[in-house]
């Protein structure tokens, strides 16, 4: 194999790619990257199994010449150091040449590399899926709704299906779904199918959703999405990215979420994070982050926390809207900030049902959004 290329296009797939190279190989060839060179073009890949990336390079675009192959073949690299040096490679073009037991020589300027490459036939084999079925959504919705839900995910192993993000497709609708048992985030969008078309119970990890995020340009380019038997594929422009869907079957979380609030407010989504905000730094100190809540009688709210070694913080809000019972209720400060980031909307509704019931958080301009907060149980 014989190639040279421009420096930047190979670093741009290299970085995208090297997402899904393991880190902590069980074998080596999880650790590394996988080029395939044809006339047509350079593909690499990596993967870990749990998900696999595979970028490719054409020789040509837009009338300008990428790169130029004077032999195919293919070779898998170390991940780790082929991605760093890459970056580092002083000149704009890169030549790279695979010799006998895959010994490779990269060239760039003056630098040459000797890099020991691994045997390609021994990378797993991309998974095969029946692309019958695609829907498209735009790429910011995309990591949108992947932004305003992974927060409520689980990061224990204990119960894998929780660590992952629950997708349901129904009337052209896709729902998202995440939660780790202590509060739940929910997302929905209405996208670009057949309106026949449906699935339910597809769960993708929220690390995995974190990383294709990353992927995703922040303008408008449209994600093509196949969902098979255990596989998702994302096609995003020259990239594919495949990820395993997670085993097991999601709880149905419907049944926590109240519908009639006994105390209902309406406050200044950013006035209100500051002050929790405020509040959150007294509570982190005392390692509970435990903020309380207050309803006043001039229909203001009381947000307060306190430390046993550093004193308290009270601070006075007022609500655009106060309707029901008055209301004195703990929660987890981080917990409630986590949702206030991701909500877009300058106000927002919080619904209560009791001081030990959840609490229901939602933007108040739209409905596509919504979250659920359990309370603590607190003395005094």
């Amino acid at each position: 194999m014989k190639l040279t290329i421009s420096k930047n296009e190979l670093n741009d797939a290299i970085q995208q790619v090297a997402k899904a190279a393991s880190s902590r190989p069980t074998i080596p060839i999880l650790g590394g990257i996988k080029i395939e060179v044809t006339h047509q073009g350079v593909t690499l890949t990596a993967s870990d199994t749990d998900i696999s990336i595979q970028s490719f390079i054409p020789v040509e675009r837009d009338q300008f010449v990428i790169s130029h192959v004077d032999k195919p073949g293919n070779v898998v690299l170390p991940a780790k150091f082929f991605v760093e040096i890459v970056k580092k490679l002083p000149s704009d073009q890169v030549s790279i040449e695979v010799g006998a037991h895959y010994q490779t020589i990269i060239r760039s300027g003056a630098t040459e590399i000797q890099m020991v490459g691994l045997d390609p036939e021994e990378f797993p084999v991309l998974p095969s899926i029946e692309q019958n079925e695609i829907f498209q959504m735009p790429g910011d919705l995309l990591k949108a709704m992947i932004r305003q839900s992974v927060l409520a995910a689980s990061t224990s192993e204990q119960t894998p299906i929780l660590t992952g993000v629950l997708w349901n497709l129904n009337e052209g609708e896709l729902k998202f779904v995440a939660t780790d048992r202590h509060r739940l985030a929910s997302r929905t969008a209405k996208v670009d199918t057949h309106p026949d078309y449906r699935f339910n119970n597809i769960v993708i990890s929220a690390k995995t959703l974190v990383e294709l995020s990353k992927l995703v340009p922040e303008h408008n380019m449209l994600v093509d999405i196949v969902v098979a038997d255990n596989q998702v594929l994302f096609k995003i422009g020259n990239v594919l990215f495949y990820s395993r869907i997670l085993d097991g079957t999601y709880p149905d979380t419907s049944k926590i979420i109240p519908q009639v609030f006994k105390t209902e407010l309406v406050l200044d989504t950013k006035n209100v994070m500051d002050a929790i905000d405020r509040a959150y730094l007294m509570s982190r100190e005392e390692k509970t982050n435990i903020v309380r809540l207050m309803t006043l009688e001039d229909g203001s709210i009381e947000i307060s926390s306190s430390s046993t070694e550093l004193g308290r913080v009270t601070e006075q809000l007022e609500a655009k809207q106060f309707n029901g019972e008055p209301l004195r209720i703990a929660f987890n400060s981080k917990y409630m900030l986590d949702v206030l980031k991701v909500i877009d909307s300058e106000q927002l509704f919080i619904g209560f049902t009791g001081a030990m019931s959840p609490i229901i958080i939602r933007p108040l301009d739209h409905e596509y959004s919504m979250y659920v907060i359990l309370p603590y149980r607190t003395t005094g």
